[in-house]
């Protein structure tokens, strides 16, 4: 009897292991850059504005039913809340001058990828954070299409037969 042989997708276990491995390598990021971002939402987890801490209040702990992550990388940007399962990210700021200019730039990137962005200014959420709250809790229930990694799925040939264990 002969010995069987085992398969193995050890070339691709390797190649998925060294994407996934470095997180920047899909947004074009150097590890430097990638460095220096985390160390700057290390220093805004640390050092909120008054309008941040006033929002995370009312986000924290699932009190909208979906976990919020505070001060998170994603892509070139540092987002001010992050709910990753609803692919929503909630801005705080840059609504003036080259602050919005910045923002506009950082949200449409994200926007590219299919996360969806809601932005308010300082005012508003110290003044009418219920409102604000609201409209969160709002957009997190709309329905949404979670983009595809890796692109569009490969559309079947024509004339191409799948078959069910039984048809075999």
């Amino acid at each position: 009897m002969t010995e069987r042989k085992k398969l193995s997708l050890g070339a691709v276990s390797e190649r998925v292991r060294s994407e996934s491995a470095d997180p920047t390598g899909a947004w074009k990021i150097s590890p430097r850059r990638a460095e220096a971002m985390k160390e700057q939402a290390r220093f805004n987890r640390r050092n909120p504005s008054e309008a941040q801490q006033a929002l995370w209040a009312r986000l924290d702990n699932k009190q909208l039913g979906f976990t919020f992550n505070r001060e998170v990388v994603m892509g070139s940007s540092v987002v001010d809340f992050a709910c990753k399962p609803r692919w929503l990210v909630v801005e705080t700021g840059g609504t003036d001058g080259a602050e919005a200019t910045l923002g506009e730039l950082s949200d449409r990137k994200l926007r590219d990828v299919g996360v969806r962005v809601l932005r308010f200014s300082e005012e508003q959420v110290l003044e009418d954070t219920d409102a604000v709250v609201a409209a969160i809790r709002e957009e997190l229930q709309q329905p949404f299409e979670r983009p595809q990694i890796g692109g569009p799925a490969r559309p079947k040939p024509e004339g191409e037969k799948h078959y069910h264990r039984s048809q075999r």
